[in-house]
């Protein structure tokens, strides 16, 4: 399918917020977590990525959450995108979504992998108000906290949502968490050991905190992860 560009904006340092729709179908149905595939020619050879879905279903429309690879193959390209321009899309894709019946959960994101969470927890919590969720995102630096009004909007609008934010390159400003994200997940836990955790980012934050998950006596069922390098 073909899904043309709507628009974009520019939400932190080299990362880029793009909304989509697709023409030819009246409704775009997918379930939160899930991704798509877009691909295009390139220097003579196809090339196709996989991209987590950062929207709750909305009609025919998508949106993405991209950083932008300075020596990657595809993203450049995906950067020079105006509205209207189109790019061949596939999906959607993947089991990354909620696990049924779904429970108190904690949300472990980096970076872009921050995407499938914001797809969950928009979707999610306007009709969820019994299970609690914890969104802990880890980046750099503060301008580096895609989304922050929005999960900071969330948590003031719904009592069973919290969201916890640590930088490990902070100004001395900052008076939020600081440190990976492997460091916070004792007190996002609180001692419980009853919760579903979703871990989404580089290959080496997701690895550390399955590791220190598998130390507390957390079930690998338990544990559901994506990771992008």
């Amino acid at each position: 399918m073909q899904a043309r560009l709507l628009g974009w904006r520019d939400i932190g340092p080299e990362v880029r917020h793009f909304d989509f729709d697709v023409p030819s179908l009246e409704r775009f149905e997918f379930a939160p977590g899930q991704f798509v595939s877009l691909s295009g020619d390139r220097d003579g050879r196809k090339i196709t990525r996989a991209y987590s879905i950062a929207s709750p279903p909305k009609g025919n429309r998508f949106e993405l959450c991209l950083n932008r690879v300075q020596e990657g193959v595809f993203s450049p390209h995906l950067f020079e995108l105006e509205p209207g321009d189109v790019v061949q899309a596939k999906g959607p894709f993947g089991a990354f979504t909620l696990r049924t019946p779904v429970r108190d959960t904690l949300f472990v994101a980096t970076g872009t992998g921050i995407a499938p969470f914001r797809s969950i927890l928009r979707s999610r919590l306007p009709e969820d108000s019994e299970n609690r969720f914890t969104l802990l995102l880890g980046v750099r630096f503060e301008t580096g906290l895609l989304y922050r009004e929005e999960f900071d909007q969330l948590e003031r609008r719904h009592l069973n949502f919290r969201f916890l934010a640590t930088l490990t390159r902070p100004e001395n400003a900052w008076s939020g968490l600081r440190g990976r994200v492997q460091e916070h997940l004792t007190p996002a836990l609180a001692g419980r050991r009853d919760v579903d955790v979703y871990i989404c980012g580089l290959n080496e934050m997701v690895k550390d905190v399955r590791r220190q998950l598998g130390e507390m006596g957390f079930d690998r069922k338990q544990v559901l992860y994506e990771r992008y390098d």
